[in-house]
Order: C-alpha cells, then sequence, then structure tokens
C-alpha cells in the first residue's frame, strides 16, 4: 500500500510502507522509518480516529530527530487499510478486541521482527485506549505517552445517560451500521475544535484533497457503542499494578472532543500516573502551533529521559 503526499508535505525520507493481515483476515497499512536512525530505540505511533500515516509525517521528523526509528499503523476502518462497510467513509468497528488483534499483528509480524529495541508508545486519543488496553497484559514497551486518551466523550448539555441508552439500543437490534449526524466533513479553519494552527490545518487538507481515499466520515452507532463500552472498561481499572509499563498522560487545555475529567480521574485511580496539560490546546497537539507542540515535546522527551533505556554505542 502506497504513502501518500502532497506539494506542501512529501513522504519523510527513509519511510516505507507495507501490509500486515490480522487473524481475523483484515489487511493493515503499516509503515516504518528505521533506516540510518533507531539508536534510541522505536517509537510506535498509534492514531485516533480519521487518523491515517499521512497526519503524522511531521511527527515522524520530530522523532527521528531526536534519534528513534519510528513505526506507524492505519486502524481497520481507515487511512488505507481495509474499509469494514459498503461506504468506506463510515467509521465503523464492532468492538475493541479487534483493535486490539490489529495492535497485536502490527507488533509481533512488524515492529519486534524488523525495528531495533527497546520500544516506545505515542498514542492519541482512540489510540490511547487501545494502547491501555494491551499495557495490562502486554511487555511490548518500555515507556508509552498518551496524547489527550480517549477515556470518555466531552459532556454534552444532552444527558449522557440518554444519549449512551440510545446508542446501545440501536446498537443491539440490527442498526449499528448507521452513521452518526452531524457535520463529520473536514471543517473550515474557523469552525475546527483540532488545532489553533492554520497553516498545519490547511496542510491537512491538502493531503487528504490529494489522497481523498484516506478521509473518513462520521462514525457509527456501532463504531460509539464499541467505544462507550471500552471507555467503560479502562474507567473500571483501579489499583497501582493495572498497567505494566510506564505511562505519561498529556491533556489538551482546550479539550473538546474527549473527556480531560475521565482523564484526570484514571491518572489517579491507577497509581497516580504522571499527567500534564498543554495549556489552551486544542484536541491534537501535534498539529497545533509551535509553542503549544513545544510543550509537549519538553514534556515527552523528559519522560524519556526517565524511562529510556541506556543506548550501546556500536564497537
Amino acid at each position: 500500500m502506497e504513502l501518500g503526499s502532497s506539494s506542501g508535505r512529501p513522504v519523510p525520507e527513509g519511510l516505507k510502507a507495507g501490509t500486515v493481515t490480522t487473524a481475523d483476515g483484515c489487511n493493515l497499512r503499516y509503515a516504518i522509518c528505521s533506516d540510518g536512525v533507531g539508536k534510541r530505540g522505536t517509537v510506535c505511533v498509534l492514531h485516533g480516529r480519521r487518523g491515517y500515516i499521512e497526519r503524522d509525517y511531521e511527527t515522524i521528523e520530530d522523532l527521528k530527530a531526536r534519534g528513534f526509528a519510528v513505526a506507524l499503523l492505519d486502524w481497520r476502518g481507515q487511512g488505507r487499510s481495509d474499509r469494514l462497510l459498503k461506504d468506506p467513509r463510515k467509521g465503523h468497528i464492532k468492538n475493541y478486541r479487534q483493535y486490539d488483534a490489529d495492535l497485536e499483528a502490527f507488533m509481533k509480524q512488524v515492529v519486534l521482527p524488523d525495528c531495533p529495541p527497546p520500544y516506545y508508545g505515542l498514542a492519541h486519543s482512540t489510540g490511547g485506549n487501545v494502547l491501555l488496553r494491551a499495557l495490562q497484559k502486554s511487555t511490548w514497551f518500555e515507556a508509552c505517552v498518551l496524547l489527550a486518551p480517549m477515556l470518555g466523550f466531552r459532556r454534552t448539555k444532552f444527558p449522557m445517560f440518554i444519549l449512551k441508552g440510545l446508542i446501545n439500543l440501536l446498537a443491539s437490534t440490527g442498526f449499528s451500521w448507521i452513521s452518526m449526524p452531524g457535520d463529520f466533513k473536514t471543517r473550515a479553519f474557523s469552525r475546527n475544535e483540532l488545532t489553533h494552527d492554520e497553516k498545519r490545518f490547511n496542510r491537512q487538507l491538502e493531503i487528504l484533497a490529494e489522497n481523498p481515499d484516506l478521509d473518513l466520515g462520521a462514525p457509527t452507532v456501532g463504531w460509539l457503542a464499541a467505544s462507550l463500552a471500552a471507555n467503560k472498561y479502562l474507567m473500571g481499572l483501579k489499583g497501582n499494578d493495572v498497567l505494566r509499563t510506564p505511562v505519561l498522560i498529556v491533556a489538551s487545555g482546550d479539550e473538546r472532543v474527549v473527556s480531560a475529567d475521565d482523564m484526570d480521574q484514571f491518572s489517579r485511580q491507577v497509581g497516580g500516573i504522571p499527567m500534564v496539560t498543554v495549556e489552551h490546546a486544542y484536541h491534537e497537539v501535534l498539529l497545533e502551533r509551535d509553542s503549544m507542540r513545544e510543550q509537549f515535546w519538553a514534556a515527552f522527551d523528559s519522560f524519556m529521559e526517565q524511562h529510556s533505556k541506556p543506548v550501546i554505542p556500536d564497537l
């Protein structure tokens, strides 16, 4: 599967794409960049809903500059991985065990055999949810940084218990394929809730204009029902030993997509996971203004210094 580009953002040097097949037969696109880098190990970048590898090109360059190899994955149902419904723009999933299978295939068939150790996780939103599920059982990673992990949705004026009940009712009565209402097209910059940086916002529009197959529309009832169940499961975890890997949570100060309150509660109930906030940032910190991205990278670098394995120099 090929990598897309745009006039404003070419494919990073050394980045190569491939396909991995999950145990249940789903074909996933991945990309790795390990040639000439990786002295410090490999960072696995796991994006959120509507994410795709091309969205993270700038992040790849940032990680390479820090001495890391980089491995990325398009979750099933998005990017250039297999779409799950006849309408490819519908964001659908049956349950999060499917995402678990995606991550397992990616790690066992791509990262562990082909990327330099040790391994670290950098996950955003939905990707953070999936990674937290894995960290209860897996010892793949030395440390993980979660950017605005999805542990709950932003509160709305409409009572959440009614919304949850309606979504679960529709999903359980054969309507999981229906798209949720609302404007899930890429909004004008003035109405977006992802970034304050207009240049980076427009760069994503350019990528999608030249690679329209990467785009994704509204989530289905099934995706939301699965996400509600996944959130409920994680928010039910308690204790100092439920995660097998050191974790840092980075929250957005002006979060308008997922629940920052749930991040804070989760961090406290599973042993006091450190949590820092990038002030004034929207949901996509890595697409934010330079000043906000610098806050994130300062936190990332400090955490990695604490938890990185020492690098053994070449003889």
